[in-house]
């Protein structure tokens, strides 16, 4: 592990970069990496970040101006709130030189990495760099760390908040954040088929441990009847936990090959990234993710014994 003051040398001496999001990417990883190339490049770096094929509608207006060009070699690979090697999408054969992250569980894949775990969002970190390397803040970074920030707390609700990270949310809409365009965006609009797909998921939902443990299941034939998309899976995770009694809630959704994504979601009393451990999966102790390959009754199945036996 390496330091800040390493981190901004290293970006200082560097040019070249291109910039890696993880699978199926969420506002963090996709909003640190837009922000740090817009960062690089006002210092007069080179920079892009790497096309994910996987980034929704929501955030393409946001990602646009950044995304690699064809012909471009990059010289310097960095990956941004990437915890380990196999977080990297199917076609982005790249060493990375060196990692920017937030998890605790990072597995330090990178050549270097800078990981700062106690911060709710790898935006806070970019916060950071941002200050050093650009002496400030402009309109666009603070957008762009605005929305990183924002949605892996799911709008400042979630129980990863800390003061840290409502002073970073100050600090970007000082530095002119457009928070009423953004969080309407962002949290308070969705599609119609976003609403029916929820109508389903809470008509199935199950409940273990008198009301304790809920676990939400989204199948592919959800998906398929409600006609949601992946820019309407956004934030589903954090739907079972909304129950009231609810102390760990499950996510399980199910894709293509037989795999089942879990997301895990807990009070601080439980570690849910050791039981996402078990899977290869990660994160942080009340949100952690991993994959299981069954399909989802098997899934629910086995996560439900793993934390009943961790409770017992």
């Amino acid at each position: 592990m390496t330091t800040i003051n390493n981190c901004i040398e290293f970006l200082k001496a560097n040019d070249g970069y291109l910039l890696i999001t993880h699978i199926r990417p969420d506002g963090d990883t996709l909003g640190c990496a837009a922000a740090l190339c817009h960062i690089l490049r006002r210092m007069g770096k080179t920079a892009f970040v790497w096309p994910n094929p996987e980034i929704t509608p929501t955030y393409e207006e946001w990602m646009a101006p950044y995304l690699m060009e064809t012909k471009f070699t990059p010289k310097t690979v960095i990956a941004v709130d990437v915890a380990a090697a196999h977080l990297i999408p199917d076609g982005c054969h790249y060493m990375v030189d060196y990692c920017i992250d937030h998890h605790p569980t990072n597995e330090n894949f990178a050549r270097k990495t800078f990981c700062e775990p106690q911060n709710a969002a790898c935006g806070e970190t970019i916060l950071k760099l941002a200050k050093a390397l650009n002496g400030g803040l402009d309109r666009e970074t603070a957008n762009l760390l605005y929305i990183a920030v924002s949605t892996d707390t799911g709008c400042f609700v979630y129980g990863n908040t800390t003061a840290q990270t409502h002073q970073a949310a100050a600090e970007l809409i000082e530095a002119g954040a457009d928070i009423r365009t953004l969080n309407k965006k962002l949290f308070r609009t969705f599609s119609y088929s976003r609403l029916v797909l929820e109508s389903m998921i809470y008509a199935g939902l199950k409940r273990y441990h008198d009301g304790e443990i809920n676990v939400a299941t989204v199948t592919l034939d959800m998906m398929e009847k409600t006609g949601a998309t992946e820019d309407d899976c956004e934030d589903l995770a954090a739907l079972a936990g909304r129950i009231k009694g609810s102390r760990i809630s499950v996510t399980i959704r199910e894709l293509e090959g037989g795999e089942s994504k879990i997301s895990l979601r807990s009070d601080e009393f439980f570690d849910s990234s050791a039981i996402c451990a078990l899977h290869g999966g990660g994160g942080h102790r009340m949100a952690s993710g991993c994959s299981i390959f069954a399909p989802p009754e098997k899934a629910r199945e086995i996560i439900v014994k793993e934390i009943e036996d961790a409770l017992a």
